[in-house]
């Protein structure tokens, strides 16, 4: 065993317990069974769930048993918004849902050992309840008092929408999560994010009255915020997802690589599991140097390779290295090299055409004449390939995997063409 605790907290992921001494001990005498709830509202879990994700890990790692539990049941209500009800998903779409985040998750869990990790789904103790057994079991232990007062069922009241009896019923549902846990595998700590601090305790309090004797625990780590305001997670195109159908490897990637100097020790220390050592030395030359980037870089590819794998983390480091002349982009697989080029501003055109008229055309400069005067100036490239001649004239043989081509103007402004006849 480790001592867990100070882990989290010197990594910034310790925000609150219900009783930290008690929760110090429980671990320190451990093994803890413990679990953390994530719900299919959702095709996939998004970089926001890699705290979460990555915390079950490192609990895991100090010796303790994690429950991962896919909300079959709560999937399909959903915790209750800041501002809005959600759009309630159909039983089926949700079960597909189910399926693929348990396909995201256990790839970061052991299953062998003393404490291997197991899956979970809500929906197995829910499916056979009926309405009155809830009623009479679960909704008699709470009081409306209390419930009104939960942050985030208090914010819907405060809104013009109000908030549905259903989202209402939340947690009352994620409570009787954690008793049927409990009773089920001995589960004595329930692991969230800090704005689940309400959820959390509803199943405490729940536990408490049915199981006077029980010695239960919560811990919630803190939201992740950027330093300039806007959400974490979020980019100009929407979240950024761990499924590669929804966010490419390579925009994952650029993603990190892209992490403001503000913000990136303190991201390397909630999801980086590299030593105290590496981290205060990527930390003090992140201070020294910010412009190498190197911290950004080294969680580039620590998550990419965690989420996607060391192979698909190598392609898209060869691809951001070829964009740039460091590398062949005639050698990068038409996938990546796609995913790549999704990320640059781009034009598609019927055919190739006067290299002129290309960087007119994708912005890489104002006019035709402007473009003459970056090849003049030997500023233009196409495919990595100084543009010498202002008349040149790019071909069908020129087109990366018989479709793209890469437009450079001096070292850093890219834009990509696709070539697509009709």
């Amino acid at each position: 065993m480790t001592d867990i605790v100070d882990e989290l907290k010197w990594r910034g992921l310790f925000a609150q317990s219900t009783d930290e001494d008690a929760l110090r001990k429980a671990l320190a005498d451990g093994p803890v069974t413990f679990y953390c709830g994530f719900d299919p509202t959702a095709a996939s879990l998004h970089v926001g769930h890699l705290v979460q994700v990555l915390t079950v890990r490192r609990l895991q790692q100090a010796g303790h048993r994690p429950l991962a539990l896919v909300g079959g049941a709560t999937g399909q209500i959903g915790d209750p918004r800041p501002t809005a009800e959600r759009t309630l998903n159909d039983p089926a779409t949700v079960a597909q849902w189910v399926s693929r985040l348990r396909s995201q998750i256990e790839p970061f869990l052991s299953f062998e050992g003393e404490n291997a990790a197991v899956m979970v789904n809500n929906l197995d103790w829910t499916a056979g309840m009926t309405a009155i057994e809830f009623l009479r079991d679960i909704g008699k232990h709470f009081r409306v008092n209390k419930m009104l007062t939960k942050d985030s069922v208090a914010r819907r009241l405060e809104s013009q929408e109000g908030i549905s009896y259903t989202e209402f019923s939340y947690q009352l549902l994620q409570g009787m999560d954690f008793l049927e846990l409990y009773r089920r595998y001995g589960c004595v700590l329930q692991q969230g994010g800090s704005d689940q601090w309400g959820n959390l305790t509803a199943g405490l309090d729940l536990i408490h009255k049915l199981e006077p004797h029980a010695q239960v625990h919560a811990l919630a780590t803190p939201l992740m915020t950027k330093s300039d305001g806007t959400k974490f997670g979020k980019t100009e195109g929407g979240a950024v997802w761990l499924d590669p159908e929804m966010t490419t490897p390579y925009a994952f990637y650029q993603f990190w690589l892209n992490v403001d100097d503000r913000d990136v020790s303190a991201y390397m220390r909630i999801l980086s599991f590299r030593s105290r050592e590496e981290l205060e030395e990527l930390e003090k030359v992140t201070e020294e140097r910010p412009q190498a980037r190197t911290a950004q870089r080294a969680l580039a590819e620590e998550l990419t390779t965690l989420v996607h794998g060391a192979e698909q983390c190598a392609a898209v480091i060869a691809a951001s290295k070829a964009l740039f002349g460091q590398g062949e982009l005639a050698e990068l697989d038409e996938a990546t090299l796609a995913a790549a080029l999704a990320e640059l501003p781009h034009a598609r055109v019927t055919e190739p055409g006067a290299v002129t008229d290309l960087f007119a055309e994708v912005g890489l400069a104002p006019s035709k004449s402007a473009a003459r005067r970056t090849i003049k100036e030997g500023g233009a490239y196409v495919n990595n390939v100084k543009v010498t001649a202002e008349d040149a004239v790019v071909t069908a043989a020129d087109l990366l995997h018989g479709r793209w081509l890469v437009l450079r103007r001096g070292k850093k402004n890219l834009a990509a063409i696709e070539v697509a006849p009709g």
